[in-house]
Parts: C-alpha cells; sequence; structure tokens
C-alpha cells in the first residue's frame, strides 16, 4: 500500500528532538527523509546511553524509518554536495542556532534559487524580536510559553510538565507548516519558508490560559479551587480550569501513581453520590447543582476521595464507568509501556535494531485508513552513504572513497 507522503524527499538536518520528531512524523507518513549529519552525527547518539558504544534511546526513538548519511558541509566539497541533495529534495528542516545556515552560506535567497519548489523548514527557540537570540531548551520554552507559571500547586513553585511540549510540541507544528506548505505547492508550483519557534508552540499549547487571564478581568475564576486570586492566572494543582470540575483522587494501595482523574458533570453527581455513600447529597441543596457545589470543590473532592483512597485505582475506574462518569487512571511509565492495548494497537511498539537489539517505541499517534504506518528502526550513523551518494547522486567508488579520506563525509 502506498503512503501519504510517497514521492516527497526531506532532507534532514535536525538534531537532538524537536526538529527529529517532526521529520520522523514525515518518515512514518511516507516521506524518504535524508538525516544529514557531521561525520561525528548527531549529538544525542551519545547521550543518556543505557548500552556502551550503542546509540542511545534518546536517538532511536526520534529517529526512526530515516537514512542516514555524513557531510562536512564546512568543507567546500561539502558546500557542493549540499547543494546537490537541495536540489533533489522536496523539504530541508533544519534547528540550528538563529544564522547558522545564513553563515554557512546556505541563505534562503540561496536554496531558493537552487531549488525553487524547495519548502525551507526552520526551528528556533524564539520568534522575531527581543528574544530572537536567546538559547532555547525544552523547559526553557515551557518557562517562556506559559505553561510553567502555570503548572504546579497554589503555594508551590512554577513546574515543568513531563510531556514535551517545548521540543515535540513544536515539531508536531512544524509537521502542520510543512504539509500545508506542500499542499500549496501543488497550485503554486512554489516552495516558501516555514518558520516555528519553540515559545510559540508552547503558548499555542497554553491558550485557554491567557483565556483566564483576560477572564480574571471581571472577577476571580469560580472553576479554580484557589483561595485567592490576584492579577495573573494562578497555579490550581490538578483542577481541570474547565467548565466542568476535575481533580486526581488517590486510590489504594495509596503508592506515587495510586490516582484516578475524575471529572464531576452536572448529570455524574448523583450516580456518585451513591458510589460514595453520600446518596443524601444527590438532593441536598447545598450539593445538589453544579453552582452549588462550585464554592466547595476541595470539598467534593475530598468526600470522593474518602471512597476511593479504600480501592485499588481499577476498580475505582471500573465503578465509576459503570455509571458513564469521565474518569481515567494515571498511568506511569511501566504500566504505559506494558499496556496490552497500547501496545496492541501500535501506539507502543517494538522495533528490532541491530547493534541494540529489542526495544520499545511510541508509534505514530494518527491513525489513516490508505497510509497506515511502518514504525522502522533508526539507521546507523552514515548507513546510506554509499546508497546516497553512489546510487542516487552519481559518485563513483573512488570519488566515494576520496570524500571519506578528506574527513568530506
Amino acid at each position: 500500500m502506498t503512503k501519504a507522503l510517497d514521492g516527497v524527499r526531506v532532507l534532514d538536518m535536525t538534531h537532538v528532538q524537536s526538529g527529529p520528531s517532526a521529520t520522523q512524523i514525515l518518515a512514518w507518513l511516507g516521506a524518504d527523509v535524508i538525516k544529514l549529519e557531521a561525520p561525528s552525527g548527531d549529538i544525542t547518539r551519545r547521550q543518556l546511553r543505557d548500552l556502551p558504544d550503542v546509540d542511545s534511546l534518546y536517538f532511536t526513538m526520534l529517529n526512526g524509518n530515516k537514512r542516514s548519511i555524513t557531510l562536512n558541509t564546512k568543507t567546500d566539497e561539502g558546500k557542493r554536495i549540499f547543494l546537490d541533495l537541495v536540489k533533489r529534495s522536496d523539504v530541508l528542516v533544519e534547528n540550528f542556532a538563529p544564522g547558522a545556515l545564513d553563515r554557512m552560506g546556505f541563505t534562503w535567497e540561496v536554496l531558493k534559487e537552487a531549488n525553487p519548489r524547495l519548502i525551507y523548514a526552520s526551528i528556533k527557540g524564539f520568534g522575531p524580536g527581543a528574544y530572537a537570540h536567546f538559547k532555547a531548551y525544552e523547559v526553557i520554552a515551557q518557562a517562556m510559553g506559559g505553561s510553567m507559571s502555570t503548572t504546579g500547586f497554589e503555594s508551590g513553585p512554577p513546574l515543568a510538565t513531563g510531556a514535551q511540549i517545548g521540543d515535540s510540541g513544536t515539531g508536531m507544528h512544524t509537521v502542520a507548516g510543512i504539509l500545508a506548505a506542500l499542499y500549496q505547492r501543488t497550485s503554486t508550483g512554489r516552495g516558501q519558508r516555514v518558520e516555528v519557534a519553540m515559545q510559540d508552540a508552547v503558548l499555542n499549547l497554553c491558550r485557554v490560559k491567557l483565556r483566564d487571564q483576560q477572564r480574571l478581568a471581571h472577577g476571580p475564576l469560580a472553576e479554580y479551587p484557589n483561595e485567592s486570586f490576584g492579577d495573573e492566572v494562578p497555579r490550581s494543582g490538578n483542577a481541570s480550569g474547565g467548565g466542568q470540575p476535575g481533580w486526581a483522587v488517590r486510590t489504594a494501595p495509596g503508592g506515587p501513581n495510586d490516582y484516578v482523574y475524575v471529572i464531576v458533570q452536572p448529570a455524574g453527581w448523583e450516580p456518585i453520590a451513591r458510589i460514595i455513600g453520600r446518596p443524601e447529597l444527590a438532593d441536598d441543596p447545598e450539593w445538589a447543582t453544579p453552582e452549588a457545589r462550585l464554592d466547595k470543590l476541595d470539598k467534593m473532592f475530598a468526600l470522593i476521595e474518602e471512597w476511593s483512597a479504600t480501592l485499588p485505582k481499577w476498580d475505582v475506574l471500573a465503578a465509576l464507568n459503570e455509571h458513564n462518569i469521565p474518569c481515567g487512571p494515571i498511568l506511569s511509565t511501566r504500566e504505559i509501556i506494558e499496556d496490552p492495548t497500547l501496545n496492541g494497537n501500535g501506539i507502543v511498539t517494538t522495533v528490532e535494531h541491530p547493534q541494540r537489539g529489542a526495544y520499545k517505541t511510541v508509534g505514530l499517534p494518527i491513525r489513516m485508513s490508505d497510509s497506515p504506518a511502518d514504525i522502522d528502526r533508526s539507521p546507523l550513523l552514515g548507513e546510506h552513504n554509499t546508497e546516497v551518494y553512489q546510487g542516487e547522486l552519481g559518485l563513483s567508488a573512488d570519488e566515494l572513497a576520496a570524500l571519506k579520506a578528506n574527513g568530506v563525509i
């Protein structure tokens, strides 16, 4: 079966996480992604290694389904070969420091002249302006995009989220931009620049907090359990902050992830009251309506927790689901990686690697009826040099050997 992006070639000059997460999605969707690495390789091949002299899980889990070539683009021969690759590519993706490719001589004008159909996608920490040259990492993007200031408990410090919304979140935004540019090219025949900043991507994912910032002008946010409000959206623990209140309640035996997150909809209060052994609260005017419960959300969830803390989380889940009450168990990373449902539907999948052996990774989180994803391993460093340079660029074996001897590849 053909893939959605069959025939699309991506020249991947990205490293670490934000860029590789984007190009891996494109590869899963069927694009031919050529990962162009310096002869020393993507730094994450060596970072956080759990096995000596083997590509790390950091690298393998973000670079599946790609081909790897090495090239020293600081050499004259390397620059020439790079432009040959650009001419044969549909998309170029990079996440170097601002201006890095420009300083190498590969400005947008140069690249566009070499290939007018090229889509040139760049991931940076920040957009134009005062922050443009700040160095960006995952948690810095969370800090400057509105996530950290609104994550945590009221009396505690700002917290980072475990979800990589700065890196992989930006990668997903970049995929959307690239796909839109590819689609527009079908009518215009022209490529274009696509630029995504990590701060902007995090901010987009935090837009409901900006909604609440503006609502504060009209008084306290009743859906939040906080005791007091200033002129900024506060941290509100595990509160949903939306139209339907929610909280994580403890379950037995009380381990670090023995919790179930429960949403209390208007229609759900009566069955919840019965389940927790307090049926009289279903008709009590002090509890019966969402408005009546709004100023005592902490007490409401404390009552639920008195019941839930006596049962294992899967029993709590079963009891609530029986009455269609929205809820979900807090799943640990171990539970997720071993979950039979997630493994069965391929979102957690096992991949074989020639050096590492079998490892688990996350599959494509998008299901397409006519373009199912095949989740393959990451490439070894320079594994496809001969295939690309000889087979596709037409270099001879002697020329390839000379490039290697001269440190070009």
